[in-house]
């Protein structure tokens, strides 16, 4: 058993390692943010989904000052990552030539499983209790959706779009024609 142990998670060590060195090496890079976020564990949860997925920045625009306090970080990724807290939509000033990419269940939204990610984006959530607001929307070159019945945890909502665009824009093969893995 002890073999068998050890061959397994050598197995899923070189499969994690493999998938992690994929996401390196997708080309553009990712920032992700959040618009009025009020709840420090949300933020938290997000910035480190954010860094596990290989975001370059995280950002929050017109948050409430407890965000940084969040105790669900636990990759520490204000330690890793530049962390941009600005006041207003007016004052964010993102990368040149980076997309900002609103997340947002609204009707003429796009479905994300239909959405080409641009190389260089900046998502962003809007808040825990309401909507992205109208200043932002304006400044996003894309609004995307999640296709559900209704809203998600901001975290969750951030992780599924991160997971998408890894999945996308990853050098990863086909899935598997037949249930489990293989051919």
């Amino acid at each position: 058993n002890l073999k068998k142990d050890n061959a397994k998670n050598l197995k899923r060590y070189l499969l994690i390692s493999t998938y992690s060195i994929m996401a390196i090496f997708m080309r553009g890079y990712f920032g992700f943010g959040a618009e009025g976020i009020s709840k420090p564990m949300n933020m938290g949860n997000l910035v480190r989904s954010a860094h596990a997925f290989g975001a370059k920045f995280i950002f929050t625009i017109s948050a409430h000052y407890s965000v940084r306090e969040g105790k669900s970080d636990t990759s520490k990724a204000p330690n890793h990552l530049p962390w941009y807290d600005w006041d207003t939509p007016k004052d964010m000033n993102l990368p040149d030539k980076c997309q900002l990419v609103g997340v947002e269940l609204t009707e003429d939204a796009l479905d994300l499983p239909t959405f080409h990610h641009p190389r260089q984006a900046a998502y962003i959530l809007g808040p825990e209790k309401g909507a992205l607001s109208s200043e932002i929307l304006k400044e996003c070159k894309y609004v995307i959706k999640i296709p559900t019945k209704f809203c998600l945890n901001v975290q969750i909502a951030g992780a599924i779009v991160m997971y998408d665009r890894v999945k996308s824009l990853g050098n990863f093969p086909n899935r598997p024609d037949m249930p489990g893995g293989s051919n």
